[in-house]
């Protein structure tokens, strides 16, 4: 079974920020999907499934994001894990993919290495970076920038769901956007 991971974090104040692009493309794809919700307090998330995949918000905030993405990938004993993540090393409207790898600073990342291993596909999608990073990864994306983000999110979405019968070295070089 494969596990696909938006990163985020939980609570209205932290909607539409730049540290939440991971749940934006999972609400993406659970609008699009046929998806059936699955409710268990062990899983620390909103976790849906279809008859492909599983689909995980984790409701731990960023820095513990591993201990739900342990749990469901236990649980459903699943072989592929899919992370999405925002990145502050590539401009808004950049989309890279790639395979394991340093967590490169991300308290997300740290967390589900230090739970998981880092041995999963990761869905890198580009925010930028100012010099106070966690003002800037917590703060809300501005009205110019929004429709780009919009349009890396659908592209995501395509990505992701042909990543699903694929592998990561094809998607990467089917998918992954420069920032103009």
């Amino acid at each position: 079974m494969t596990l696909v991971v938006g990163l985020g974090n939980i609570g209205e104040e932290y909607e539409q920020t730049r540290h939440n692009v991971g749940f934006m493309l999972i609400d993406l794809l659970i609008k699009d999907l046929e998806l059936t919700k699955i409710s268990n307090a062990k899983f620390k998330g909103e976790l849906f499934k279809s008859s492909f995949a599983l689909f995980l918000k984790p409701s731990t905030y960023m820095n513990l994001s591993g201990e739900s993405v342990k749990a469901v990938a236990k649980y459903y004993k699943c072989d592929r894990i899919i992370i999405i993540h925002d990145d502050i090393d590539l401009n808004l409207g950049a989309l890279k993919f790639k395979f394991g790898g340093s967590s490169g600073g991300h308290n997300g990342l740290k967390s589900i290495d230090s739970h998981c291993s880092n041995a999963y596909e990761r869905v890198r999608i580009g925010v930028g970076k100012e010099s106070d990073v966690i003002t800037h990864v917590l703060g809300k994306f501005k009205e110019d920038e929004k429709e780009i983000l919009s349009k890396v999110l659908e592209h995501a979405k395509k990505a992701l769901l042909e990543l699903l019968d694929s592998n990561i070295e094809h998607i990467a070089s089917k998918y992954s956007l420069k920032a103009k």
